[in-house]
Parts: structure tokens; sequence; C-alpha cells
């Protein structure tokens, strides 16, 4: 039987080595994410995985570190939650907060070579991750127009009339309403029929009665039944969200009524993790907002800071550990980017372990079930949709490009090479021959 601390480890080593190796933004982690866990690891399956982007997708915050979190909840518990953060988090913000004490020994990153090629390395992984989700939660015509429904809302609307946060929102509510609907398991009588309903409906007929069996099948088969849906957890996460509520309506008045300046970078990362739907690239106005015009970074400083965070793995979040470094008052170096990495992932765990309790028991209920086979698909349409933009558009920027990426979902797909491998061979391809 495996330990909770071999298990704790386990996650650990493994986000690290996507920490390492994860680079093209949010959507290529998901991709990651699901190569490792789902299809070689087996920690879960695409339903499952599907339900916990779906979620993560809804919350405030960076989704991919979300579900990252999420992850390590469900394998190990707390100390997993804890330890995917840290393994995944810590090489980017290590590497960025360095480029921010030596900013002026690095030149312009956007058209190295290896970047070049790590960028069309996530187009593969990404196409591998939508193709490999639609074949197991998309098989019939009534999901896969649903995921199609999806993309196309995705892709029509403009971000300038809707942000494309709040339409990504639409498309998962649009997709459980569907799936509440359309999907909905028939009678008894009609199962026998093999309806289109019944194929595309999830399978509650075998749904356990026990508290403990329905927390068994909630957390997973290769979870440990206590992990994330005990009569704990659920007080953990009731604490989890009253912690949230407090100090995002207590840390304004508390940097109003002390003018201290660690408070208020606490205060201005805090709240930038929870109320920014739609991950790192949302995040970056706001943060802009309240740091370049207020002199605590400069113009240059914060746009110098943004391109070397594309060129790094992990989280795009982790440019708070840069900005952090490079204050101009109040903390600043390595501990102003500890503060600001802290401040601006609590929100995000906070609310994973709040949340995800609740959310494994609404799984258990038969119309919840219905909605989430929608939801699920809704999900396909999504990363369907980021492949096209930004995976696609920004990662294929000339013929050598799409070849690269070409051959390397090819390496992925049909010869079965590890993502971290087939990410930094086209890294090395990139850097000799772009």
């Amino acid at each position: 039987m495996t330990t909770a601390p071999s298990r704790t480890a386990e996650v650990a080593g493994s986000f690290l080595r996507l920490g390492l190796t994860s680079f093209g933004g949010p959507v290529a982690h998901l991709g990651y994410f699901r190569e490792t866990f789902v299809g070689r690891r087996s920690w879960l399956d695409d339903r499952e995985y599907a339900d916990l982007v779906a979620l993560c997708q809804m919350l405030p915050g960076p989704a991919s570190s979300q579900v990252g979190m999420g992850l390590g909840l469900r394998r190990a518990g707390l100390p997993g939650l804890v330890a995917a953060w840290v393994s995944f988090t810590l090489p980017s913000a290590i590497l960025l907060t360095l480029f921010a004490l030596g900013l002026s020994a690095f030149g312009d990153l956007g058209d190295a070579g290896w970047l070049l090629g790590l960028k069309a390395a996530a187009v593969a992984v990404v196409a591998g991750a939508v193709q490999s989700m639609a074949t197991t939660l998309t098989p019939d015509a009534r999901r896969a127009s649903i995921a199609a429904a999806a993309l196309i809302l995705m892709l029509v609307v403009p971000d300038s009339i809707v942000p494309t946060a709040l339409v990504q929102i639409a498309a998962i509510i649009l997709g459980g309403v569907l799936g509440l609907v359309w999907l909905k398991r028939p009678h008894r009588g009609a199962q026998d029929q093999g309806s289109p309903a019944e194929a595309a409906a999830p399978d509650t007929a075998t749904a356990p009665d026990s508290a403990a069996d329905s927390a068994a099948a909630a957390v997973g088969s290769h979870a440990p039944e206590s992990t994330v849906a005990s009569r704990g957890a659920r007080r953990l996460g009731i604490a989890s969200l009253i912690a949230f509520a407090a100090l995002l309506l207590g840390l304004p008045a508390l940097t109003a009524a002390t003018g201290d300046a660690t408070i208020r970078l606490i205060d201005i990362f805090y709240r930038a993790g929870a109320l920014v739907f739609g991950g790192g690239h949302v995040v970056l106005p706001l943060l802009e907002a309240e740091l370049v015009p207020t002199g605590l970074i400069d113009h240059d400083t914060f746009l110098a800071g943004y391109g070397a965070a594309q060129a790094v793995p992990g989280p795009l979040f982790t440019f708070a550990a840069f900005l952090g470094a490079s204050m101009t008052s109040g903390p600043t170096g390595i501990l102003g980017a500890g503060i600001a990495l802290l401040a601006i992932f609590l929100p995000a765990g906070l609310l994973v372990i709040g949340i995800l309790p609740f959310w494994e028991r609404l799984r258990a209920w038969e119309p919840a079930t219905a909605a989430l086979t929608g939801v699920n698909a809704a999900v396909v349409g999504l990363l369907g949709a980021a492949l096209y933009d930004p995976v696609f558009v920004a990662g294929i920027t000339s013929p050598a490009t799409l070849a690269l990426a070409v051959a390397a979902f090819v390496a992925s797909t049909m010869w079965k090479v590890p993502a971290w491998a087939t990410v930094i061979g086209a890294g090395l391809i990139g850097w000799l021959l772009l």
C-alpha cells in the first residue's frame, strides 16, 4: 500500500518535471497534465480530468495551476496540493527572480530559435490533448455538437465586446445546460433501446450508496478515499472559503489603515489572483494599472519581465516573482519576489481547497452527471478554440515552425515520445535550425 509521504513525493517529482519542461502557456499545461496524469500515470480518467478542468475554468485565478493543485489534492491531500504547486511553480519563479536581479545581462528573447521551437512543440502537445479528449468525451453527435458550439462561441465573440474569460464561463454554462436537457439519462424502460441519450450520459447505475464509497468514487480509484471528500476535508473547505473572503475584504482596509508597504504588496497581488478570470494574460493589465502609475515598477521593466515570462516554463502567474523582485520601494529582491508569488497564488489554493470537496460530492448526483457530461464536451471545444488562438497563432510563425509542430505531433501521438522529451527536442531543433 502506498503511504501518504510516498504519494506526496510522487506528486512533487511529477510536477517538478513538468515545472521544468511545460512551455506554451496554460492551455499547453493542460495538455501536459493530461498526458502525464491521465495517459501515463492513470491517476484519473478523461472524464474526471475534464470535470476538474471545467471547475477550474469557472474559478478566478490561474486555471492550469489550479488544475495542478486539484490533482495534487486528489492524490495526496493537502500536502499533495502544496507539493504540486511548489514543484510546478518554483522553476519559473526562480528564473524570473534571477532575471529581475540581473536584467541588464539579458537581451530580447522574442526571436530566439529555441523559443520558436518550444512554441511549436506546445502546438503539438495541445493538439494531441484535444484529439485524445475528443475521442473520449465527444464520441457521439450530440456531445460533438456541444463541443462545436463552445468552440464557435469562443472564436466568433470578439474580446472587445465580451472579455474572453466571460465567454469561457458562458460556454461552460451552455454546455451544462445542454447536457442537462439533451443528455439526461432516460427512464429504465428506454435504456434497453440503446438511445443516444443513454450513450451520451455517464453510467450511474452502479453509483455507490455509502458515503465512503461515494467519496472513493468521486476521488477516483487511484486516490485515497478520504483525500478530498471526507468530512474533515469539507470542514477545511468551508474554512478556506471564509479565509478567501476575509482576506479579499480585509487586506484593502488593513492597507488603508496602516499604510504598511508589505501589506500593500500582499493586497495588490492577492486581489489580482482573486478577481481575475482567464489566467495569466488577463491579469497583466490589472497588475500594470496597480504598479506602473504608482511608480512601484518602471514601465520598461514591466514589459521586459513580461517578455521573459513567455520564455520560461510553468505558469505565467510567476511573473509576480519578477515584479516583486523589481519593486522600487517596499519589499524588493528575493523577499519581494517571495511575498508577491505567495500572495498571487494564495486565492487559487484557497478556492481549490474550498470548492473541490463539494464538487466531488456533486458529481454523484444524477442530474449533475448529465450536466457535467455537457460541460466536459464544452471543455473540449474550449481547448479546440485555444488550440487555434493563442497556441497555433503564436506558435506557427513560418513554414519551418509548422513542420516542426507536425513532427512533434507525430512523435508524441504515434511514437509515444513523452511530452517533456518532445518539448526539449523541439527546443534544441529550433536552437539549431530556426
